[in-house]
């Protein structure tokens, strides 16, 4: 059971997630979308996607120096456990608490609003159980076992058993060593990650960065009232003779 979860299953879903984005690009590329519910309700929207968005961009940021940066790199630059402690704690409660409340928020929006619960599909339900359910046992580790209870040292057995992924030696037994709420949360995630190409999250990498370096459009009136609507008829005619 230890190797099926912690060896077989990550790479399972680590293919599913690359293979699968690209499969997607190559053959649905009309179907690469949120499939965008702002027409239907904006009130609830505009307050809680911010929250949402940017909490989960916290979230994964923390998760990526806790997973990627080996404990003795921190060490070296002279930060210990109690400060590296204290600041993970207290980053991770915060952004935790931004994610769940607009997930709150967009999840009643969901499922109170009639034009944006029909436009949600089986997939999308799916996903929004998975979504809830990895942050809300992040939360669990972040405030329970790390605030409330006594602290888990997870960079010298998660993150090393992470990072031995990528380079083939991981070792199952870390994870298998970990508490209970860590593994639980694992699954859900490394579940999350194979299915994420077949779902809306696609949207992830479709980020509009092209928007920061396009050229601006210039828009020209044809309202003969203004005075300079004939000056650019005149130029436009005078570029094209």
């Amino acid at each position: 059971m230890s190797t099926l979860l912690w060896l077989a299953l990550p790479y399972i879903a680590l293919t599913s997630f690359l293979v699968g984005h690209v499969w997607r690009y190559r053959h649905d590329q009309f179907g690469w979308t949120t499939r965008s519910s702002q027409m239907h309700e904006s009130r609830l929207l505009r307050l809680g996607s911010p929250l949402f968005h940017f909490g989960l961009l916290a979230v994964i940021g923390g998760h990526a120096m806790g997973l990627l940066v080996p404990k003795s790199w921190t060490e070296f630059f002279g930060i210990t456990d109690e400060m590296y402690h204290v600041v993970s704690v207290t980053a991770g409660s915060l952004a935790g608490t931004a994610t769940v409340a607009g997930l709150v928020i967009l999840l009643y929006r969901r499922f109170t609003v009639s034009a944006v619960r029909k436009a949600t599909t089986r997939g999308d339900k799916v996903m929004y159980v998975l979504l809830a359910a990895a942050i809300l046992t992040g939360m669990v580790n972040t405030v329970g076992e790390n605030l409330i209870g006594g602290g888990y040292d997870y960079r010298s057995s998660v993150s090393e058993w992470f990072r031995g992924l990528f380079t083939f030696s991981a070792r199952p037994e870390l994870m298998a060593d970990a508490p209970l709420s860590f593994q639980v949360h694992n699954v859900i995630v490394l579940v999350l990650l194979g299915i994420w190409p077949y779902t809306r999250l696609v949207h992830v990498f479709s980020a509009p960065l092209g928007y920061l370096v396009r050229p601006y459009v210039v828009y020209r009136s044809r309202d003969p009232q203004r005075p300079d609507a004939n000056r650019y008829a005149r130029a436009w005619g005078d570029q094209h003779q």
